[in-house]
């Protein structure tokens, strides 16, 4: 059964008396270090010299070090720095730097679950992550609501922890929407196995190939890119705000009956088995390794995958009719610095 956490069940005086280093800047760096900071905790950014996210954060009034001083100075660490980084950097900034009663804290299981980093006994090890993007977390925040939120212990030194990161995730705003317990293995499994099968693997690839076989039967890019990409939007919305029932309410009667006998023609049985397949590949850790050793060997394939979609026709195609919607801002990778 699964635990609840609120408001009520969180003390906000175990985080206001922390001193709080938010290592990295990005999506969820960036809401954490501000949520924190207008709950009153004292916290610092973490960021090299020279990073072009250090202006960002001192121009949203935060204190920026550097993560050597950050980490120095702290007694609680939020890991917030790339999954495929986090074993140098905590090898190079952190591990020496630890102290007896110091916390070190992840929104990601990825590096503690598969042994990429092995924390002293003496420390508290725990996760507060949001069930969101970091723009969500931080808008939700001002709005006076909050997002979902796993909390985990991996390592209790002090018995606290599991307090602790509910105090935390009480300062950015996850108590108030409602906190998750779960564990470092189930968030970090269930996370992989996710981006991979559906949320960006599967979606990507069904994109690619239903875009390719309408095009390749003749019809025009333009059409093939509005029916099997750009209303995707309009379906996922409606999962998110009431599931399958209520997508399937609010469509036509013809699209539903095409759902409901297409659909299984399409994922088969054998995808669902090598959705189990992948599962395993998650939980016995060889995708972290084979993830682990392509970083470590310079990203060959990962840089050949975004060449490779960045010249596919639906991207060019997409690229030219979002610059005709001038109700959404188009963004490309450039954007993010």
């Amino acid at each position: 059964m699964t635990t609840m956490y609120y408001e009520a069940d969180a003390d906000p005086s175990l985080i206001a008396r922390r001193r709080v280093a938010v290592m990295g800047f990005g999506s969820q760096g960036h809401a954490h270090a501000l949520n924190l900071k207008d709950s009153g905790v004292d916290v610092i950014v973490g960021l090299r010299d020279g990073s072009p996210r250090v202006q960002a954060a001192s121009d949203a009034g935060l204190k920026v070090v550097n993560p050597e001083t950050a980490a120095e100075w702290a007694d609680l660490i939020m890991v917030l720095v790339p999954d495929q980084v986090q074993k140098g950097f905590y090898h190079d900034v952190i591990a020496q730097r630890l102290s007896v009663g110091d916390a070190l804290f992840f929104a990601h299981g990825f590096s503690i679950h598969f042994e990429f980093i092995s924390p002293p006994g003496y420390v508290d090890v725990g996760m507060v992550a949001p069930k969101g993007p970091g723009h969500l977390v931080r808008r939700q925040y001002v709005e006076g609501s909050g997002v979902p939120t796993l909390v985990a212990v991996n390592q209790d030194a002090s018995g606290g922890t599991l307090a602790l990161a509910l105090s935390y995730a009480h300062a950015i705003g996850g108590t108030r929407a409602g906190v998750i317990e779960t564990t470092f293995k189930d968030e970090t499994e269930t996370d992989l196995f996710g981006e991979q099968v559906i949320l960006c693997g599967g979606v990507d690839s069904l994109i690619q190939a239903a875009f390719e076989t309408l095009t390749e039967g003749g019809y025009t890019t333009e059409m093939a890119y509005f029916e099997v990409l750009h209303e995707l939007k309009l379906i996922v919305d409606l999962l998110w705000e009431g599931g399958i029932e209520w997508m399937r309410h609010s469509v036509s009667d013809t699209a539903e009956y095409g759902d409901i006998t297409r659909g299984p023609r399409i994922v088969t049985a054998e995808t669902k088995a090598e959705m189990g397949r992948i599962l395993a590949e998650i939980q016995s850790g060889e995708f972290a390794r084979e993830w682990m050793a392509e970083y470590e060997a310079g990203s060959p394939k990962l840089t050949a995958a975004r060449a490779a979609i960045a010249e596919h026709p639906v991207e060019a195609t997409g690229r030219a009719l979002r610059e005709m919607m001038t109700f959404m801002v188009a963004k490309t990778p450039k954007d993010d610095v």
